[in-house]
């Protein structure tokens, strides 16, 4: 499991070292660097996917596209270079990219120091790490090669999905695309036992249409494959009376619920899953049910690293913490403020074994209050 991630003159981060816990939750102002923890890591990912030798870090492709250096390097303290680390149980990694050309696409590797030890200028990389290292750090690789990223930007209904090649179809996709194409391939791979709802098969297909039900009661769905093409067809019918309709019409929210489903159950422990807004087009009830079922994904054995912007989706994380589905020493709260404000650029409320947070900064999922200290007429 990831432990901890550091930033150095990436985005609008000069220094950080995020620590990061089986679930791991961001929250805080816009463009105040939620996403670029996200990032620094899909970076990473995206490039060992797409060129298991490169000796640079690319910055675009199928799941990010963030342009060139000068678009990622912290403008107010960075220059040509930048540093991203993770540390992976004892592993500590480091990469250090620099480039002689701000508009370019691409960052080269001018070194990797593992636990100390440190390779410049490496000419030979393999998923950006010394080849011949040991099999801990290979673990590591493995884990970022693989890992799941969803953004908040997901495909909508669609009266048919296309069907990629179950090779390549390990993962839903950053926009949820391959989310059918996993379904129809994996229907019958077994869950991890902690998440197997019961009266269910504990079969892929089947266990996501029972979650599906707990999020949209009554709700089931169906893959089918569309003969002749390379497409198949979603089926959603929200109850046992109706026929199966097209996802056009069952509303947005059943369509990007499913692949937060379809990625955390198809995942295994080990995994790593990153989310972005999880509760996107759900009603309250329903994100708090996502924080909750995020948490106890977590807590399966799958590391979870979620953006939001609600503050439902962390009553479920603190609902799972109280329930005693998700150990309260698993869980970790970062609160992001604007740089430019003074102070910590990050805060890090704990939360303890009933749920409760031990303070609350001010723009930490505290609107509620404030409105309606405004409307009592008594506004500080």
């Amino acid at each position: 499991m990831l432990t901890r991630l550091d930033l150095e003159h990436f985005k609008c981060f000069e220094r950080l070292k995020l620590p990061l816990g089986s679930m791991t939750l961001l929250a805080g102002t816009n463009a105040a660097g939620k996403s670029s923890i996200l990032q620094a890591m899909v970076l990473l990912h995206q490039t060992m996917k797409l060129n298991e030798w490169s000796t640079h870090l690319l910055l675009n492709g199928d799941e990010l596209q963030l342009g060139t250096v000068q678009d990622i390097v912290d403008k107010v303290h960075g220059r040509l270079g930048f540093r991203l680390g993770l540390v992976d149980e004892d592993r500590v990694v480091e990469w250090t990219f620099r480039t002689d050309e701000r508009q370019a696409m691409s960052a080269d590797v001018a070194a990797v120091t593992i636990n100390g030890a440190r390779h410049d200028a490496p000419l030979r990389l393999h998923f950006l790490l010394p080849p011949d290292d040991d099999k801990a750090t290979q673990l590591l690789a493995k884990r970022m090669s693989g890992l799941s990223y969803l953004s908040a930007e997901r495909v909508g209904p669609r009266d048919v999905y296309s069907l990629a090649d179950p090779l390549t179809t390990q993962v839903v996709g950053s926009r949820g695309e391959h989310t059918t194409s996993l379904l129809h391939w994996a229907r019958d791979e077994a869950v991890s036992a902690s998440l197997v709802r019961q009266g269910h098969p504990p079969r892929l297909l089947a266990q996501v249409s029972a979650r599906m039900d707990q999020f949209f009661p009554g709700c089931s769905i169906d893959v089918q494959r569309i003969l002749s093409t390379n497409g198949v067809s979603l089926g959603i019918r929200t109850s046992n009376e109706t026929d199966f309709h097209r996802p056009v019409h069952v509303g947005f929210g059943l369509t990007q619920v499913l692949p937060v489903i379809v990625a955390a159950m198809s995942s295994t422990p080990g995994d790593l899953l990153l989310v972005e807004n999880p509760e996107v087009h759900l009603h309250p009830a329903g994100q708090a049910m996502m924080g909750h079922f995020l948490a106890e994904v977590a807590a399966a054995g799958t590391q979870v690293i979620l953006e939001t912007h609600s503050d439902h989706v962390l009553s479920g994380v603190r609902r799972a913490v109280k329930s005693g589905a998700t150990p309260s020493e698993c869980v970790r709260l970062h609160f992001f403020r604007d740089r430019t404000l003074g102070g910590d650029q990050v805060v890090s409320p704990l939360i303890d074994n009933e749920g409760n947070i031990d303070h609350w900064p001010d723009g930490f999922f505290d609107q509620f209050d404030k409105d309606m200290n405004h409307f009592a007429g008594w506004e500080n």
